[in-house]
C-alpha cells in the first residue's frame, strides 16, 4: 500500500509554534551485550564506568516521553504525544531471559500516571528496532480478537493469539527510509525488525522524508560537519506544531532524532522555554560520548561517528538539553565544548 508522506515544512512568520510540557517515562529496564554495545572500544576501557554482569551484560532503559500541548489547542492537530515505545509485551520467555527484559512496557508507564493508551493522538518514535517500536503493538487480552495475526517474523506474538495496535487513534511517524528499511529487514542484526510491530500499523504509519546531512553517496572527513543547516534538514509535523524531526543516520540509516521546545518560566507561549531533543542511539548513553564510542550493533559506525560529532556540535552550540534513549539514570543531558576538542554532559534536572 502506498502510505501518506510528510514534506519538509517550516514555521511560517506568522505561525506560533506549540510547546509542551513533558514526562519522562520508564518502560523497562533490560540488559544488552557490553561488547556490541561500545563496538571497538576494549572492554578494558569501557568497564571502568560500567560493571557488567556474569554473562557480560549491561544495564540500559527503555525511556520514552510523554509530551502535552499547551494552550488552546488547534484543529486538526495532535495535543498528546508519545516519543519511543520500548520492546513492548510480545517477546517470548526465551528472548526476555536473554535481555533480563524487566516485566513492565510503556502501557504499565501510562497506566501509572493514569493516561489511557487511547488517548494518544501521536508517536514519534526515532527508529523501528524492537526496543524502540516493538511497544507499538501489545498481546491480546482475554476475550479479546486479535488486530493482527501471522508469521512475526521472532517477535513473539504469533503462539499467543495474535497482537492489538497499543495506540490505535495514533498517526506514527517515522522516517521514509527507516520504514522501508525495517520492512526489508536490512540490520547487522538478523532479529530486530518484527512483523508483528510492523505490519499491524501499516495504516496508522505517516512517513518523514527529512534531508540527509550529507548528500547519498558523499563521504565526509570524519571530523566534517554538514554544509547545510540543520533549519534547512529539520522537519516539522504540520505547520505550527513546534514538533521537529531529523534524519541522524549511522546506527540505521534512517533513524531520526525529535525535537520541541518547553514553554518558558511564565508558561506563555511565547516564552523562552527549554529546547529538548530526544537523542537516539547515535549516543545511547552518557557512558557514548566519545567519538569512536560507536555500536556494534551500528549499520554504518563511521557514519555514527560523524553524526555523533555534528550532534554534539549544534547541541552544544543551540544550548539543548538531551534526553538519551537508554541512558539508566537520569536521562537529562546539556553539551559543553571541553578543552580538549570535544565536549563534556552536565546532568540537567528533568
Amino acid at each position: 500500500m502506498t502510505l501518506p508522506t510528510v514534506l519538509t515544512s517550516a514555521a511560517g512568520p506568522g505561525d506560533v509554534e506549540a510547546r509542551y510540557s513533558f514526562r519522562l517515562l520508564r518502560a523497562g529496564r533490560f540488559k544488552l551485550d557490553g561488547g556490541s554495545m561500545f563496538g571497538l572500544i576494549p572492554r578494558s576501557v569501557w568497564s571502568r564506568n560500567i560493571t557488567p554482569d556474569d554473562r557480560g551484560r549491561i544495564g540500559v532503559q527503555h525511556n520514552c516521553l510523554l509530551l502535552q500541548r499547551l494552550g488552546e489547542a488547534a484543529t486538526g492537530t495532535a495535543n498528546r504525544i508519545l516519543i519511543e515505545t520500548g520492546s513492548g509485551d510480545k517477546l517470548d520467555p526465551k528472548m526476555r531471559e536473554i535481555f533480563d527484559l524487566e516485566d513492565r512496557s510503556i502501557l504499565t508507564a501510562l497506566a501509572e500516571i493514569n493516561v489511557a493508551p487511547e488517548s494518544i493522538d501521536t508517536v514519534i518514535v526515532s527508529h523501528l528496532h524492537f526496543d524502540h517500536a516493538g511497544g507499538l503493538t501489545r498481546l491480546c487480552r482475554d476475550g479479546e480478537t486479535s488486530d493482527w495475526i501471522g508469521d512475526d517474523g521472532g517477535g513473539g506474538s504469533a503462539s499467543r493469539g495474535g497482537c492489538k495496535r497499543s495506540f490505535p487513534n495514533a498517526k506514527v511517524y517515522v522516517q521514509q527510509r527507516e520504514w522501508r528499511d525495517a520492512l526489508a529487514n536490512r540490520s547487522v542484526m538478523t532479529r530486530t525488525y518484527f512483523s508483528d510491530h510492523l505490519l499491524p500499523i501499516e495504516k496508522q504509519v505517516r512517513l518523514i522524508d527529512s534531508p540527509r546531512p550529507f548528500i547519498t553517496g558523499y563521504v565526509p572527513d570524519r571530523d566534517e560537519l554538514p554544509a547545510v543547516p540543520l533549519d534547512m534538514r529539520e522537519t516539522q509535523l504540520w505547520p505550527g506544531s513546534g514538533l521537529a524531526v531529523f534524519n541522524v543516520p549511522g546506527h540505521t540509516w534512517g533513524q531520526q532524532a525529535i525535537k520541541f521546545r518547553e514553554p518558558g518560566p511564565d508558561q506563555a507561549a511565547n516564552g523562552k522555554g527549554r529546547t529538548i531533543v530526544f537523542t537516539p542511539d547515535v549516543m545511547p548513553t552518557a557512558a557514548h560520548v566519545g567519538a569512536a564510542y560507536s555500536l556494534g550493533y551500528d549499520v554504518e559506525p563511521y557514519t555514527s561517528m560523524v553524526s555523533r560529532r555534528w550532534f554534539l556540535t549544534e547541541a552544544a552550540d543551540q544550548d539543548w538539553v538531551l534526553c538519551l534513549d537508554h541512558e539508566p539514570g537520569n536521562p537529562m543531558f546539556r553539551v559543553r565544548a571541553n578543552s580538549k576538542g570535544w565536549f563534556d554532559l552536565v546532568p540537567e534536572p528533568v
